[in-house]
């Protein structure tokens, strides 16, 4: 008989450096599972991932708490009720579909299509520099720079400084990571971020004078009374934050899966119109963002497990993109799956994440110059790589690695 599964595990560092046989035990003996009586449960199948992401009602996905780690080692919940306000992500129906079509045109137009250049060039500028080197930290060189920069660019920020923008970015999702203490995170969350109020001044000057980007277009949403300022100045940020964060995850993690496969680094090179299916297998494999918050405004169910009202309740996308009873030969690259995109590492249903489309561009720029401009790509021999410190991205803070030029 299974043995009760520890709540310890879900912030272990030892697991959340190597996720994947944990999420495994959860899939097999436990798809909605409580951590040790805290109130906080996990969803770690693909069915159930989905069917949870379509009952809106049931998993709210307005955010009602942070979790930390507390003595024992167990997620505990920093309570705040709606103080923390909604926006896109963080609201529901009907008001997540309003936020949605203040910023949907923008990222859907060909705005998005025509920063493919862009980033090439970028790319291509960074790559040539970190080859003069030879060894390089490749999250500091490249990874961390393009997405960042990039987002900047398509939400149409004016004088941005890329490296304060990139710590705030990096401070929101250290603050869902879960895994300071109390202590730690009322300290982090009570400094004051100069940079959401210079988004919020950004904003008011587009008020004055929009222009056509997506800054542009929540400032319109203000001024026509669809958005208040605060909510707007709250939709851009979590667009700086998602869009800078999940993308520096996958350049990070796809680097890495070719650094550890120099067969699958040839193949692509032979084969660059494969690279965009490649994007997708480090999506599935390595999950920038492990997982997705809800509370249960209402008792109900999943799975045939009774879950409370006031519960938290962990979507975890890395664990449903590899889910034996989906994916054939789940823990492997495979550049010849029929669908794809059928992961779930931008979420699913009304959440899905808006910025995909250029995280997926981004990534596909980036790896193919890295791939056309070196001879090969490997882990630097005397420095190992490190992930971050959180259970909600997968990120590398450090990956070194040599490349060699063609």
């Amino acid at each position: 008989m299974e043995q009760e599964i520890p709540g310890t595990l879900l912030l272990d560092p030892e697991v959340l450096g190597d996720p994947y046989p944990f999420f495994r035990r959860l899939r097999e003996h436990a798809p909605v599972w409580e951590a040790a009586g805290t109130g906080v449960f996990t969803v770690s199948t693909y069915e159930l991932l989905v069917e949870a992401s379509a009952r809106v009602d049931d998993f709210s996905s307005n955010m009602k708490c942070l979790l930390y780690r507390d003595e024992a080692g167990l997620p505990d919940r920093f309570t705040f009720g709606d103080a923390g306000g909604q926006a896109l992500a963080t609201a529901d129906p009907p008001l997540h579909e309003i936020h949605r079509r203040a910023v949907f045109p923008e990222l859907v137009t060909k705005r998005m299509e025509a920063l493919d250049p862009e980033i090439r060039e970028l790319a291509d500028g960074l790559v040539t520099r970190a080859m003069q080197s030879g060894t390089v930290e490749f999250m500091t060189s490249i990874g961390n720079v393009v997405p960042i920069t990039m987002i900047s660019r398509l939400i149409g920020f004016r004088d941005s400084n890329l490296d304060e923008l990139w710590r705030s970015a990096v401070q929101m999702t250290r603050l869902v990571g879960s895994r300071l203490t109390l202590d730690e995170l009322v300290d982090a969350a009570s400094r004051g971020d100069q940079v959401q109020a210079w988004i919020a001044d950004q904003l008011a000057v587009a008020i004055n004078e929009p222009a056509e980007d997506l800054l542009g277009a929540v400032a319109r949403s203000v001024v026509d009374g669809i958005l208040t300022a605060s909510e707007g100045a709250g939709i851009l940020t979590i667009l700086l934050s998602a869009g800078g964060e999940s993308t520096t995850s996958l350049l990070g993690n796809a680097v890495r899966l070719l650094a550890e496969d120099p067969e699958l680094q040839e193949h692509l090179r032979q084969n660059l119109d494969l690279v965009a299916v490649f994007v997708e297998e480090a999506l599935r494999l390595e999950s920038p963002f492990r997982y997705m918050m809800r509370t249960v405004p209402a008792g109900t169910s999943l799975g045939g497990v009774e879950i409370p009202a006031g519960a938290t309740v962990l979507l975890l996308w890395a664990a449903g993109n590899r889910d034996e009873q989906e994916f054939e030969r789940p823990d492997e690259v495979d550049l010849s799956r029929r669908v794809p995109r059928r992961h779930v590492a931008f979420g699913r249903g009304i959440h899905h994440c808006v910025g995909a489309p250029l995280a997926r561009i981004e990534a596909r720029n980036v790896l193919s110059v890295l791939l056309d401009r070196t001879r090969s790509i490997s882990l630097a021999p005397d420095s190992s790589p490190h992930w971050v410190d959180s259970l909600l991205v997968r990120r590398h803070q450090e990956l070194p690695v040599r490349l060699q030029a063609r």
